[in-house]
């Protein structure tokens, strides 16, 4: 027997039908599609009887053992092999077989063994290992939790070994390259928008780590959220430019480092003054929680799921947007010298290196740039301190050219004298605070 997809019972008959409770209800078909009610020309909510035993059939697979996202993932994979779901004689088998799966995983199905080997294979350039550890982790666990806790941890782990000096830059950039490639696929596979929200995603000016901000917004996009994802290092102009094109509902800025959080300050605070509602997140605002302050917008949390929560409650609502903290204006005028006197500093510091060793050591301009760069940084962010956790990257660089850590002491000392020299009492606020930085030796 076909059961009718025409849309005739109200919610109060579904309620009574199925026995779920309306919040439930509402979250399944926000968050998984599922059921997909039509409207009245009221708004009101009207259901089919195909509706109606879809919410029974999602609620038998919990009373067998399945959480909803892997309900949902059935029978989404059932739809995708040509198959009803509500065919009585595919339902016990099918459903047996996934509940056994999710309990019974053996040892070396867990997502910590998982992502342990497809970090040994990315450590290994092996892009066959890897891939298959994946496939094997997405026959097994939902979308989001493969994505968090094989691709974003193990993205973070393999950080970590670089920073300890146990994994190269190479090996980084290709275990990345893997998982933005299936990030990509896993986005232009997801089904298409069934909200009328309209999401904007990218990155500030000067951010060119795009993992986070896609991973949200594939998360999004399986929500059913309209999700228009710019990328990295995009223009405050180009966000303008969409935003008249499209009118999102919300606009999403993500900063992985303390430069981009700059600029991603400046891009919201343009975008805020002509009324749009901004969002933001970023591995630099929970290293910095006070940098939270600092943009005119809604903090979306240190969490991809909580973020995603974060912005459902932003839908609809008339929340103010947060007032942003002012520098003070010692911070702002030294940030105007610094810049005229950036250049002269940088060939101070260098003729002082080339007077001590006889040469200049081809890192040199990186360390420059990158100094100078935090430097303005944390002068428009209105805090020096921000600047305390940007030295490991100096001590790593060293590192990598096989230097001593502790020459980022001799360079921290010439770069305040090189600032007292060029900016004299206007670069006290810089110079003060290196000098007050500088971990003794430890000879």
């Amino acid at each position: 027997m076909t059961l009718s997809r025409t849309p005739t019972y109200n919610l109060k008959a579904v309620l009574r039908e199925t026995g779920i409770k309306p919040d439930v209800l509402r979250a399944w078909e926000r968050r998984y599609g599922l059921p997909m009610p039509d409207r009245t020309p009221g708004g009101h909510r009207l259901y089919s009887l195909y509706d109606i035993e879809t919410v029974k059939w999602l609620i038998q697979r919990q009373n067998e053992g399945l959480s909803i996202s892997r309900a949902v993932d059935l029978w989404n994979e059932m739809l995708s092999q040509d198959r009803d779901p509500l065919e009585k004689s595919t339902q016990p088998t099918l459903a047996l077989q996934a509940r056994q799966q999710a309990i019974y995983l053996p040892p070396e199905t867990n997502l910590e063994s998982i992502r342990s080997h497809w970090l040994a294979a990315c450590l290994n350039y092996n892009e066959t290992a890897a891939e298959q550890a994946l496939n094997q982790a997405f026959g097994l666990y939902p979308v989001e939790t493969v994505c968090t806790e094989i691709l974003q941890r193990g993205m973070a782990e393999l950080g970590m070994l670089w920073y300890e000096g146990r994994a190269s830059v190479q090996q980084e950039h290709f275990a990345s390259g893997l998982a933005m490639r299936r990030l990509d696929s896993l986005l232009s596979a997801a089904p298409a928008p069934t909200r009328s929200q309209t999401v904007l995603i990218g990155c500030p000016p000067d951010e060119w780590h795009t993992f986070t901000p896609l991973l949200l917004a594939l998360f999004l996009r399986r929500r059913g959220i309209n999700v228009i994802y710019l990328g990295a290092n995009v223009p405050a102009n180009r966000f303008e430019e969409t935003i008249a094109a499209i009118q999102p509902s919300l606009i999403i800025l993500a900063a992985q480092q303390l430069t981009s959080a700059a600029t991603l300050r400046q891009t919201a605070m343009q975008l805020s003054a002509h009324g749009a509602r901004v969002a933001f997140g970023g591995r630099i605002f929970i290293i910095h929680p006070r940098l939270v302050e600092a943009i005119p917008g809604h903090f979306l949390g240190d969490r991809i799921d909580s973020g995603a929560e974060t912005i459902e409650t932003l839908f609809g609502k008339e929340i103010g947007t947060p007032r942003a903290f002012t520098p003070p204006n010692e911070f702002n005028e030294t940030l105007k010298i610094f810049l005229i006197k950036r250049r002269a500093i940088e060939t101070t510091l260098s003729e002082q290196v080339r007077a001590f060793s006889g040469s200049q050591p081809d890192y040199l301009e990186t360390a420059h740039r990158f100094m100078g760069d935090n430097i303005v940084a944390t002068l428009s962010l209105g805090n020096m301190d921000y600047l305390a956790t940007e030295f490991d990257w100096l001590r790593m660089m060293l590192k990598s050219h096989n230097e001593q850590a502790d020459l980022v002491n001799a360079y921290l000392i010439g770069y305040a004298q090189a600032v007292r020299l060029q900016m004299s009492a206007n670069g006290d606020l810089i110079a003060g605070w290196l000098e007050n930085h500088i971990k003794p030796s430890k000879n």
